[in-house]
């Protein structure tokens, strides 16, 4: 399976990141991992990137993983790469809890379940 992972630099997309890079050595799966512009994060792009890179080597997973920085809008990128390049799935970290019990979506988590033609699994 060929596999998206869009990460922005919240806390959810960084966990995401290991549990999408188990699934991928488990099951023999390509993973690209798409470093994108968070508005909402407080960590630049070259700064997620770098702990992305520090994440995969710490795992010393048998998987061999693409780190892409991705310019621009992040949601609509995500979709048009998904589309552009074949991927199988999309993956995001995100879906908080709220007090009332419904799940709140980031604006990236958002644009990407209501627009990708291919599966979007969000990781929580």
């Amino acid at each position: 399976m060929k596999v998206l992972l869009g990460i922005g630099g919240s806390d959810d997309s960084l966990r995401a990141l290991e549990r999408t890079v188990d699934r991928a050595v488990a099951a023999g799966d390509d993973l690209v991992v798409a470093v994108l512009e968070n508005p909402d994060s407080d960590r630049t792009p070259e700064e997620v990137a770098e702990h992305v890179e520090s994440t995969l080597a710490d795992l010393e997973a048998d998987v061999d993983v693409e780190v892409r920085l991705v310019e621009g809008d992040p949601g609509s990128r995500l979709v048009d790469i998904a589309e552009r390049e074949g991927f199988d799935r999309i993956v995001l970290g995100g879906g908080q809890t709220s007090p009332m019990g419904k799940i709140t979506l980031g604006s990236i988590a958002e644009f990407v379940l209501l627009n990708a033609k291919t599966t979007v699994t969000l990781v929580r």
